[in-house]
């Protein structure tokens, strides 16, 4: 009986050695490239952030980060692609407020659920939006804004960054307290809107101070209003929309990275870590403070919890404007 016993333990340490010797070695993570797929074109608000943070985690994890810009959609193109992707920790998804707390008030089908299918990381990014004339525009406030809107034939038309972006929702929220017809105009992302905005093709436009911040130094376009509670330490003497005589139209746009449902926790909790080390380095907040933005990150429940609660809060905004995805 025991020689059984002892030929069973040998064929058995056999098989253990042969396994280990033939399964293939589990590689730490990352091994790879990770890919950052950005859900509007280059040259929006946060591309150069995403850009210079994954430069600083590249750096750290010796290890390259893809920004993949994928517009189209109003972000659920981007978004469809990462729910798909396999929940590895190389395929991650440069989330929104419009992505994951507008759109599921705008679209009767966004091709997937912002809460099921989405692993939340970290938040990076919070900033206001500044409202922009073009230089030659009649309107050097709000009120005169407004008047204007209520003059011109056909109504004033509005650039965004896209149907479901702050900017189409805060133009919404607009022509709701002006109480007159506006067109909306969306684009794919903010460089392009901002560009037809300073060609005069269209009377206005919600946007970071990243993208637009860099024609008003320039003097092609004319802030009017800032859609924070308070004024910015960066634009001093620029009113709040509260201040300028439109209450309410308040908003602050937020970034946060995700992966797919699924993502094993020690990898969640790497990227994590890391995401938030090149967040909070010298050169991304030199970047983001003269540009009225903010680094904000936050634990993965927080973030989740931030999503859930902008469902229900933003949803409300959508209804009560109207806003609708053309």
């Amino acid at each position: 009986m025991a020689g059984r016993t002892i030929c069973f333990a040998v064929v058995a340490a056999s098989f253990a050695l042969l396994g280990s010797i033939t399964a293939p070695a589990q590689d730490a993570f990352p091994s790879r490239p990770i890919t950052v797929v950005v859900p509007f074109p280059p040259g929006g608000s946060a591309d150069p952030l995403m850009r210079l943070i994954g430069q600083k985690m590249s750096a750290s994890i010796k290890q390259s980060i893809v920004i993949d810009n994928k517009g189209g959609g109003g972000g659920n193109i981007a978004a469809k692609a990462v729910k798909q992707a396999a929940p590895d920790g190389y395929t991650l998804f440069m989330a929104n407020m419009s992505t994951h707390a507008v759109n599921p008030s705008l679209y009767a089908d966004l091709g997937f659920d912002p809460i099921k299918d989405f692993q939340p990381i970290t938040l990076l990014l919070s900033f206001p939006s500044i409202l922009v004339v073009p230089a030659a525009s009649p309107a050097t406030t709000m009120a005169e804004l407004a008047t204007l809107a209520k003059t011109k034939p056909g109504g004033l038309s509005y650039a965004s960054q896209g149907v479901g972006s702050g900017g189409h929702l805060l133009g919404e929220m607009l022509r709701t307290k002006v109480g007159v017809p506006m067109v909306h105009v969306p684009y794919r992302g903010a460089a392009p809107a901002v560009q037809d905005l300073i060609g005069g093709r269209v009377d206005f436009l919600f946007a970071s101070y990243l993208s637009a911040g860099p024609s008003v130094e320039a003097g092609s376009l004319r802030i009017l209003a800032l859609t924070s509670q308070k004024r910015s330490a960066t634009l001093p003497n620029v009113p709040t929309m509260a201040e300028a005589g439109f209450p309410g139209i308040e908003l602050d746009v937020w970034y946060g990275i995700m992966a797919p449902a699924g993502t094993p926790a020690p990898i969640v909790k790497f990227l994590h870590d890391e995401f938030v080390k090149a967040a909070r380095s010298a050169e991304v907040q030199k970047m983001v403070q003269p540009q009225a933005a903010e680094i904000v990150t936050s634990t993965p429940d927080e973030f989740s919890a931030l999503i859930s609660a902008d469902i229900v809060r933003l949803g409300k905004v959508v209804r009560d404007a109207g806003a609708k995805a053309e």
